[in-house]
């Protein structure tokens, strides 16, 4: 609730194809963000396979739907973990979330700390945002550059410069765009902008992918620290996918800030 009014999508909305953990709300991508092409993660020569839940491929993580072991909290804050190997994730390692709520924000951040092995990492949140009954939203994102997609939505490892349909970077209204596009090298913050609400979405290094998504009933405007399939692109020699590699002991960490 913001301004008055519900923000969020707050039930999912029926799919064939999608979980439906995966259409509502805001939840957590970790330890990878998007999709892997065919559930296929190859890492220091060994190959790892991942159940698809979304047509072929294997989407958003491990954690999405994961019942998280609450730490700590208090009246405006908690901080949760998991570990992956509990999720399946073959390199072990620990998850850590906080969530802390001001009187106009909404503090998010993870922590993924690796134990005995190294393993690839990114992460990054997914919010539906609701649109508004009445009137349209506004969507900005300083990117000129979006990522080239094959027909399934993975990426080729190239970039295109944004067309009159994909340019956000002067916060257009939405109208009938049906966008599903992965903005590159973006610069924060982000903004959402309903008639009665402006919400910033501010995120730091390692974040500086922004993936917007546009359904009839949601705006979903995700930061994230790399580019969907980003293994196979790192591994095909693509320099800018954001994947990060941690060795033993290294702990990744990302953080976002949303105010209105």
């Amino acid at each position: 609730m913001a301004g008055g009014a519900e923000r969020l999508i707050t039930a999912a909305a029926d799919s064939p194809s999608a979980p439906r953990s995966l259409l509502w709300g805001t939840f957590l991508m970790a330890p990878w963000v998007g999709r892997l092409d065919r559930g296929r993660l190859v890492w220091e020569g060994e190959e790892h396979r991942f159940p698809a839940n979304l047509g072929d491929h294997a989407i958003h993580g491990l954690v999405f739907d994961a019942e998280l072991t609450v730490d700590a909290h208090d009246e405006s804050s908690v901080a949760m973990s998991c570990p992956l190997a509990e999720r399946g994730w073959p390199f072990g390692g620990v998850l850590r979330s906080r969530v802390t709520l001001g009187e106009r924000s909404l503090a998010l951040a993870v922590d993924i700390e690796a134990k005995d092995s190294s393993m690839p990492v990114s992460a990054g949140w997914h919010p539906y945002f609701a649109r508004p009954r009445e009137g349209d939203l506004c969507v900005a994102v300083d990117s000129d550059h979006v990522l080239e997609l094959s027909d399934d939505l993975i990426p080729t490892g190239r970039t295109v410069a944004v067309d009159a349909e994909t340019d956000l970077r002067q916060g257009p209204v939405l109208g009938d765009r049906r966008l599903d596009h992965v903005y590159a090298a973006a610069a924060t913050p982000a903004t959402v902008t309903w008639p009665d609400l402006e919400l910033t979405v501010s995120f730091e290094q390692p974040l500086s992918t922004l993936v917007v998504y546009t359904p009839a009933h949601a705006v979903c405007v995700e930061p994230q620290s790399a580019w969907p399939d980003a293994p196979a692109l790192a591994a095909s020699g693509v320099r800018d996918s954001g994947l990060v590699a941690l060795g033993p002991g290294e702990t990744f960490t990302a953080t976002t800030t949303w105010t209105w």
